[in-house]
């Protein structure tokens, strides 16, 4: 057979290894057993305690035993159906001698107990009490209690798992396992809290089986094969107290692994280690412990011998350890390895990536160096501030260096490790800009503001006064590198509006309006979505200032949905009068471009309910063509390119509209507040568009 046939046959058995045991456990409380087979069900129950204990007793932490519910399950279902099973065979065969049931049980009747029937019943009922009262009755208490205060805890574990990942400790990969292992942990202790009862139950049950044979096979002996009072006893007594021991004994074992598994914390050694470590770590306490023996020892009338052995065994262990923790060991080394090793790559190796970081060439060093006033980053700081003022967003810090492999005069500006603006200043020059109303033209090389775009002349130093006269407004190196990066603060913040930036806007918010972030995260919505909502926000050029009205309209929609669509569009809809205010400028008449009814029906029509995606090609350019057509008009007119529309569109044209006109605004008659005016100066049209 290939190994490939005997991995497709191994997978199936695999998988069927559980439900046959099941069914094979069960099968034996009905089906009759021969005395062979009891025999080797009964060893291989005990095999099988020995087993479980000593995986408890090697288990770090509960979870690597995170199976034991379901092992202290079968085993005691096994249990049960072994004492069925040997019920069975005691009263049917209990007549013909003390080997009736097996050389297990005769064996566990004879030598354990050395063939005396009330010692047998003594010991059977001490290890019934020591499992039923001490050992299963405490681990239940301590599993119950576990249950609840894991359960109580997971809140506080799962913030600090977030808190972990936003702070870059740890990824996404690790918050994920850390946040199955607390479920895993309170799903666990539960577990364990309800399969404590399986143990209790089968003590009973085992008192109970104890009866029925004792009663029931001295009444079979009497009634049935003739046997005479004490002999009946004899037989039948001494099967029950062998049967008895020999599942009681598996049960105590099993119910010391329950206690030792629900008792552990997690810990990076086993629990031989910590016990050697903890119990037999300081010297000092065996010193003691040996001079009380020794003293109790001396008293006439102890036994002097056991005491005083006792105690030299405990002063010389103390004395060995002590000296051992005192003189380190030293082993010695092959010549390979007293040389060093080179040194291998590790993840600490790998530089962090910058969100932001402002390169610069030699020349431009003055600009940013603190050291000699450089006053770029001071106007850099106050972009910053203006675009969290104007945005509600605070971007991450820019990290300045210089570059030497920059042109003298060279800069750029790369996000996450990749360049996304670059710009040259002429040595000695400064950039007059074109505001729209100068007076004459001043030669020069031709620029562009690269905040706003506006055309610009590079003049020598010394002529800012004439720019001046002549109306255009001269900004310095300094200040041109500080609104390259406003530009890009602006072009690029749904970039840097990270997990970092979010949990701090949530623990700002949390601290002036305390439980208001607790009903939207992590109660409805994790923190992705609410970052992406945050996200599309930016990316229409919606503040987030007012955060609390944000939040609040969170707070009562993310009941109902969590699609990033419509919490954007409630959100919004809440935002309206603030989204019309900077649009508008604080008008009370709304002059807007319209959607013809015609293009607004064919748009509906085209996409159904897949959205965008069914649009054709040629509605695309058509509708591209027309809105490029309309905002041009629009803006000749002297008022802002905002187009107006239904709710159901407002999201798709935004995101189709805006790769060729970030300038178009698109709104919707929800957000438009009722106190003002709309009227249309401008018609979108694509009925003129190819078919």
């Amino acid at each position: 057979m290939s190994a490939q046939g005997a991995m497709l046959l191994g997978m199936p058995m695999n998988r069927l290894a559980v439900p046959t045991l099941v069914l094979l456990i069960l099968a034996m409380m009905v089906l009759p057993l021969p005395t062979f087979m009891l025999d080797v069900l009964f060893t291989l129950n005990i095999a099988l305690a020995m087993i479980v204990l000593l995986v408890s007793l090697n288990a770090r932490r509960p979870l690597d035993f995170s199976v034991f519910p379901t092992v202290l399950l079968l085993t005691t279902l096994l249990r049960l159906s072994l004492n069925v099973a040997s019920t069975r065979i005691i009263l049917m065969q209990g007549h013909t001698g003390p080997d009736a049931a097996g050389k297990v049980i005769e064996s566990f009747g004879n030598f354990l107990v050395g063939g005396n029937i009330a010692v047998g019943f003594v010991v059977f009922v001490i290890l019934v009490v020591i499992n039923f009262v001490v050992i299963t009755k405490g681990a239940g208490r301590i599993a119950e209690v576990a249950a609840r205060f894991t359960l109580d805890s997971m809140p506080g574990k799962q913030l600090a798992v977030d808190a972990d990942l936003n702070a870059g400790f740890i990824d996404e990969t690790e918050a994920r396992t850390r946040r199955a292992d607390i479920g895993r942990e309170s799903d666990f202790y539960g577990a364990m809290d309800g399969a404590s009862k399986f143990v209790r139950g089968d003590a009973v049950a085992g008192m109970i089986i104890l009866a029925v044979n004792l009663v029931g096979g001295i009444a079979i002996g009497l009634l049935q094969h003739d046997l005479g009072m004490s002999e009946a006893l004899g037989r039948y007594a001494l099967l029950t107290v062998g049967d008895g021991l020999v599942t009681q004994i598996p049960a105590l074992i099993i119910s010391t692994a329950a206690g030792i598994v629900v008792s552990r914390t997690s810990s990076e050694q086993d629990l031989s280690r910590e016990f050697s470590s903890q119990i037999f770590g300081r010297p000092q306490t065996l010193f003691v412990a040996s001079a009380v023996l020794g003293v109790l020892g001396l008293i006439p009338g102890t036994p002097h011998v056991a005491f005083l052995t006792i105690s030299a065994v405990l002063g010389a262990l103390g004395l060995w350890l002590g000296r051992r923790r005192a003189v380190p060991v030293i082993e010695p080394l092959d010549v390979e390895e007293a040389l060093p090793a080179p040194l291998d790559v590790t993840w600490e190796d790998i530089p962090p990536v910058d969100v932001l970081a402002l390169e610069v060439g030699y020349r431009l060093i003055p600009l940013v160096d603190r050291n000699q006033d450089g006053a770029a980053l001071a106007r850099i700081t106050e972009a910053r501030r203006r675009f969290a003022t104007d945005m509600g967003l605070v971007v991450p810090l820019i990290r300045v260096r210089d570059n030497l492999d920059l042109k003298p005069n060279v800069y750029r500006i790369t996000l996450k490790g990749v360049e996304v603006a670059h710009g040259e200043m002429p040595s000695g020059h400064a950039l007059a800009v074109d505001m729209g109303d100068v007076l004459g033209r001043l030669d020069g090389m031709t620029g562009a503001d690269p905040l706003t775009g506006l055309p610009g002349v590079w003049i020598e130093n010394g002529r800012e006064d004439e720019a001046d006269l002549r109306g255009f407004v001269v900004f310095q190196p300094a200040e041109l590198i500080a609104r390259q990066v406003e530009a890009v603060f602006r072009q690029h913040a749904p970039e840097l509006l990270g997990r970092t930036e979010v949990q701090q806007l949530l623990n700002a918010l949390a601290r002036s309006h305390p439980g208001l972030i607790e009903d939207v995260t992590p109660r409805h919505l994790p923190l992705t979505t609410v970052q992406a909502v945050l996200q599309q926000l930016i990316a229409e050029h919606v503040s987030i200032r007012d955060s609390r009205t944000l939040f609040e309209t969170l707070a009562a929609r993310a009941p109902k949905t969590q699609a990033v669509d419509e919490l954007v569009e409630s959100v919004r809809a809440a935002l309206g009068r603030s989204i019309v205010d900077r649009l508008f400028e604080g008008g009370d008449t709304l002059n807007v471009i319209g959607l013809a009814a015609v293009t607004e029906t064919r748009l509906l029509a085209e996409m159904g309910d897949e959205g965008e995606a069914l649009l054709a090609p040629s509605t695309l350019d058509a509708l591209n063509e027309a809105a490029e057509r309309a905002a041009a008009e629009q803006m000749q007119t002297g008022y802002p390119p905002v187009l107006l529309t239904s709710p159901a569109l407002r999201p798709i044209l935004s995101r189709l509209l805006r790769r060729t006109l970030p300038n178009l605004s698109v709104l919707a008659y929800a957000e438009v507040p009722a106190d003002k005016m709309v009227r249309m100066r401008t018609e979108l049209d694509i009925e003129g568009a190819p078919q």
